[in-house]
């Protein structure tokens, strides 16, 4: 079955589902707010996201006449000290946040609504399947619908590979093999800027991943398995052979991530760890047609595949006035054509499976390996508790310059570990 007509037996499944939906939640929800007014407050403000939600809610009110969306968009920045107060004090009926720790947070806090039958209603755990683990509380419950996600993974130079013989490095031993090549024909193998320290947590994200396995690396952001266990060991020795083997970019620690892709951007370096957001830059430098995109490569053959998608999410919070609108809102939003609308704008993927798939080359092979992925993490500073992610990343970053530390790093972190989960 072709890809088009699977999604049109899918928009009939859907229409049905939506009856059945909308029956059940007049009965199990308070009335909506006077007039039908619904509230949103959203951080959607990259490059083209405004307008792109400002389309989706008017898709919304043309397809529902009895309600009137009021909209307010703060900062990301913003947003994030917003959304600590108005959750408690004066709540919308809808914002936007993040899966993972950070949702836990406020589901742990009762501050998130149970999205659950809507998300069996409107069958998501089929068309976000590589998601559903991440919106899901520890009860088991799901507090988000997904609206945007991207991958991760490694960012090449074609060129300056193909240049020095080196090819698109699927396991290990090709990493390290590229980078004593590429060091020795006096390129800079890998990219990288760890001055605000998220980057290297991308490193320790894959290691973990590709050795340990979604499960572990979950649990030990969750704090749940110290950072002095054996099984990290495996971890840092193999990060370590790329710090001993000189392959990333020296004085790293001196540069942001735009800072630290500017090598690539120059030719003078050959691969970079990052997010899809960095082909902007590219973009922008006139070298994307020469990049390309790879999945990070095999360490431990026969481990599934995980991938970190850090992942945008709406919410409804508890005390909203309107949940029976906020709820008809999510179905729509959550539909395959709806759900392409945002990431179509920002460069980034829609969730729902089913959605038109994205035009742009590398997104289009990064939708295809989040759509097989085993599962998905959100990203080091997204799964873990703040200040637990604040002294990890410190941790790492230090490893990176100072590898013959690592002993004391880990205690430090396991120290920290202990004081924050009191384990």
């Amino acid at each position: 079955m072709s890809h088009t007509s699977h999604c049109g037996l899918r928009g009939r499944h859907f229409s049905v589902r939506r009856i059945a939906f909308a029956a059940l939640f007049t009965v199990l929800l308070a009335p909506p707010a006077m007039g039908g007014e619904l509230s949103i407050i959203a951080d959607t403000s990259d490059p083209g996201q405004p307008e792109a939600l400002r389309d989706v809610i008017r898709r919304f009110e043309a397809a529902n006449p009895d309600v009137t969306v009021d909209l307010t968009i703060n900062g990301r920045e913003d947003h994030k000290t917003a959304i600590r107060n108005f959750l408690k004090a004066d709540p919308p009926d809808l914002t936007t946040w993040y899966a993972g720790a950070r949702m836990q947070v406020f589901s742990d806090a009762g501050l998130f609504a149970d999205l659950s039958e809507l998300w069996e209603a409107e069958n998501l755990s089929d068309a976000m399947s590589s998601s559903d683990g991440l919106v899901r509380g520890k009860d088991g419950k799901v507090y988000g619908v997904p609206y945007s996600y991207y991958q991760w993974g490694i960012y090449y130079r074609r060129d300056v590979m193909q240049k020095h013989g080196v090819a698109e490095p699927e396991t290990w031993d090709d990493l390290v093999g590229a980078c004593t090549k590429l060091r020795a024909a006096g390129v800079t193998p890998i990219a990288i800027g760890t001055k605000f320290l998220w980057t290297a947590a991308g490193w320790f994200d894959y290691l973990n991943l590709r050795i340990n396995g979604r499960d572990y690396h979950l649990r030990l952001a969750a704090g749940e398995i110290p950072y002095t266990d054996s099984r990290l060991d495996a971890v840092f020795a193999h990060w370590r052979e790329l710090v001993d083997g000189d392959c990333f970019l020296k004085n790293h620690a001196s540069y942001d991530w735009v800072e630290g892709a500017a090598p690539l951007i120059e030719g003078s370096a050959a691969m970079m760890l990052i997010g899809n957001f960095v082909m902007g830059n590219f973009a922008e430098a006139g070298v994307a047609d020469k990049i390309e995109y790879a999945q990070f490569p095999v360490i431990k053959p026969g481990m599934p595949l995980y991938e970190d998608a850090p992942l945008d999410t709406w919410h409804i919070p508890s005390a909203a006035k309107n949940k029976r609108d906020a709820m008809r809102f999510l179905a729509f939003a959550a539909s395959a054509e709806i759900n392409a609308l945002i990431p179509a704008a920002a460069g980034t993927l829609p969730p729902n499976k089913y959605a038109p798939p994205p035009e742009d080359r590398i997104l289009q092979e990064g939708q295809k390996v989040l759509g097989a992925a085993a599962g998905l993490a959100q990203f080091y500073d997204r799964d873990t508790d703040p200040q637990m992610a604040k002294s990890g990343m410190e941790g790492f970053q230090e490893f990176m310059i100072k590898p013959q530390r690592l002993d004391r790093i880990r205690t430090r972190l396991e120290n920290t570990r202990k004081r924050i989960y009191k384990k």
